[in-house]
């Protein structure tokens, strides 16, 4: 689905951090950024052609404006600013406009300021006036879910709607933390082959000015307009600093493996880990695979060697520490410890209100980030979920393997995954469903009811099976029958085949 555009004006020198609060805000929130794209200009043209008012060919491609006011009314091109400009394209264009104000003192502003103002009045515009960007973000996410619903006919769930606020009030001010380290010490590679991969370059070749933008929509960079040039957020350093860890001390991980079921003073091998977000990930994955044992098994004519942890699962665990730890406990780093009988992922803080210890135990919470956007740029890359299955997928992960499920702690002011693993019987462990071609995952047989598995025996069987074979074996009535096998072809096990009196159920094919 294509998305819809979003043109963020404003006087650029003025109001660099709200315009950057607004495009993560975009990017970041699960139901904006499923339907929205937050369009950032800056004097660079999109064709290889000048034109006197590039920024208008930007606006051309989008299909809402939002307009942020402050004191000043910009460089005059002509007879109005360049901001004055887009806003009366805009309107030419008949386009869903928001539009903001900062201050509630309008005698401070600029006098060809209150003159635009007093135009955008005239037409009728409703506007909204803010203090800071946390007041900001919340009314930009209403306004922009109103014009959603109105002009688009989309609008949110519940919980899309309860999530996304959960989320305003527990993000933490370090992801939007203003550096001095010039973008030029960000990995330049990993940074295109992330845009690449998520669709918002073509190819790694891309101009310097498209990767820019893209970083700066994406909360990663700001640009200082006293030089014009492009400095690291500290979202980006996390997620594409060479060495996080040189400014943000607590961006690393403390990587020990032990030989017994204690901590030791003298590990069997430790590392500290520091980097771009998606090398650490996998770092740490590597160290765990290195000090955790490989049983191999014969299946077939196959010998296969398996992994003691599976591998998504321990990801996951990394992700996650790495996405919602508190970095504002500057003294602590996330803990990676691996033991004969289990892995333990510590992360500073506990889970950001309202989510609790309990709630993530149940597994039934919604979704919230207290560093939505380096969780949202991990999320791009399939690292993970945000919107609240990883949990799941790593306890699916785990019994798919023969393993328990992970347990959630708080210890010494850490939130711990612990993965528990086989101990002395390597033979609990499986060996992957797609090597020997399992029908029913651990994870997906926990979901089964009796008479739901007795109807996949009879598939494998018969070949087929039928709403009259279960009510005559399984002594069900009709409706209960459909309702066993609603489950079953929501989870891809089965395919209809037929309608009608003659309908057969086939097993699915197997992606």
């Amino acid at each position: 689905m294509n998305k819809y555009r979003v043109f963020v004006s404003s006087v650029q020198k003025e109001m660099e951090l709200e315009r950057l609060a607004v495009s993560s805000l975009i990017t970041t929130d699960p139901f904006l950024n499923e339907h929205l794209e937050p369009v950032l200009f800056d004097k660079e043209p999109i064709s290889g052609r000048k034109a006197s008012k590039p920024y208008l060919e930007y606006l051309v491609s989008c299909q809402i404006y939002l307009l942020l006011m402050n004191r000043e009314y910009g460089q005059m091109e002509g007879s109005l600013s360049a901001t004055h400009h887009e806003y009366r394209h805009a309107q030419l264009r008949r386009l869903p406009s928001l539009i903001f104000v900062k201050g509630r003192d309008d005698h401070l502003r600029e006098e060809k300021t209150r003159e635009f103002f007093r135009e955008i009045k005239a037409a009728g515009y409703t506007y909204k006036r803010f203090d800071d960007r946390l007041d900001l973000r919340t009314e930009v996410r209403q306004a922009l879910i109103r014009i959603l619903d109105q002009e688009f006919n989309i609008t949110p769930t519940k919980d899309e709607s309860k999530s996304g606020m959960d989320t305003l009030e527990a993000a933490s001010p370090f992801e939007t933390t203003q550096t001095e380290i010039s973008w030029t010490e960000l990995d330049d590679g990993i940074a295109r082959d992330w845009l690449v991969a998520i669709g918002d370059l073509l190819d790694k070749k891309a101009l310097k000015s498209l990767v820019l933008n893209h970083l700066r929509a994406r909360g990663l960079i700001w640009r200082k307009q006293a030089d014009g040039d492009y400095y690291a957020l500290a979202a980006g350093i996390l997620f594409l600093g060479k060495n996080p860890s040189a400014l943000f001390p607590q961006c690393r991980v403390l990587a020990d493996a032990y030989r017994g079921t204690r901590l030791d003073p003298n590990p069997l091998d430790q590392q500290t880990i520091s980097g771009p977000a998606p090398k650490m990930v996998q770092s740490i994955v590597d160290f765990v695979k290195k000090n955790t044992r490989h049983p191999p098994r014969i299946v077939g004519l196959n010998r296969v060697v398996l992994d003691e942890y599976p591998e998504e699962a321990v990801r996951e665990a990394i992700v996650n520490a790495i996405a919602h730890r508190n970095y504002e406990d500057k003294s602590r780093a996330i803990m990676a410890e691996v033991f004969f009988d289990r892995v333990v992922v510590s992360s500073p803080g506990s889970p950001p209100q309202p989510l609790t210890l309990a709630k993530l135990r149940r597994g039934k919470y919604r979704p919230c980030s207290r560093n939505p956007v380096v969780a949202q740029s991990l999320a791009l890359l399939k690292l993970m979920e945000q919107r609240g299955s990883g949990l799941a997928r790593m306890k699916a992960a785990m019994l798919d393997h023969g393993l328990d499920a992970p347990e959630f702690d708080m210890v010494d002011g850490y939130f711990q995954v612990v993965l528990l693993g086989p101990k002395d019987d390597l033979d609990r462990l499986r060996v992957p469903a797609g090597m020997v071609g399992h029908i029913l995952s651990p994870s997906v047989e926990e979901q089964l009811n009796e008479r739901q598995k007795k109807m996949v025996a009879q598939v494998l069987k018969q070949g087929f099976v039928t709403s009259g074979w279960c009510r005559k074996n399984l002594n069900v009535s009709y409706d209960t029958a459909n309702r066993d096998f609603r489950l079953l072809l929501q989870l891809g096990i089965l395919k209809r085949i037929g309608l009608g009196p003659g309908t057969k159920y086939e097993l699915a094919e197997r992606k």
